[in-house]
């Protein structure tokens, strides 16, 4: 079967996906989304109330230093599987990884990483630092504590 985003074979990931078809059915698709990402209002809820997930910025040292989520701890991805464990030495940690943004890959190969390290509730922030700011969240970086006005493309008005 050909995988729809680029030609030729589907990758063997995508084995477990297939329905008695052979084609990803769209509930296993979607459900497999939301089981492994979060979106930036759903973090920010979930650390308002106290059940605050490990947030790990895999960036690079001048990203994190221009800005990142407060509360993150920074392990660029060439080093993850290297110091995760110096931060969420349980596998059974809840994790959310981000980077810059949609354009970047590099938060969905650091949760690859971690779930074929073993880490079983790993999940990507949606649209990463981007979409955090975007939607008015505070930040923090090496100059200090801010926030922007929500970007009313990003964030819900009212």
């Amino acid at each position: 079967m050909d995988h729809p985003c680029a030609p030729g074979p589907a990758p063997a990931c995508m084995d477990g996906m297939t329905s008695q078809h052979g084609a990803t059915s769209a509930a296993d698709f979607f459900a497999a989304r939301l089981a492994h990402q979060t979106d930036p209002a759903d973090l920010a809820r979930a650390r308002a109330t106290g059940a605050a997930p490990l947030v790990v910025d895999v960036r690079s040292a001048a990203g994190w230093a221009q800005g990142r989520i407060p509360g993150a701890v920074h392990v660029p991805l060439a080093e993850l599987t290297d110091r995760i464990g110096e931060h969420a030495p349980d596998l059974d940690a809840e994790v959310v990884v981000y980077c810059w943004g949609p354009g970047c890959n590099g938060s969905t190969r650091a949760g690859l990483a971690l779930a074929l390290a073993g880490y079983g509730r790993v999940k990507e922030l949606v649209g990463g630092y981007e979409y955090w700011v975007r939607e008015g969240f505070a930040v923090v970086s090496d100059a200090g504590r801010s926030r922007r006005a929500p970007d009313p493309l990003a964030a819900p008005a009212g």
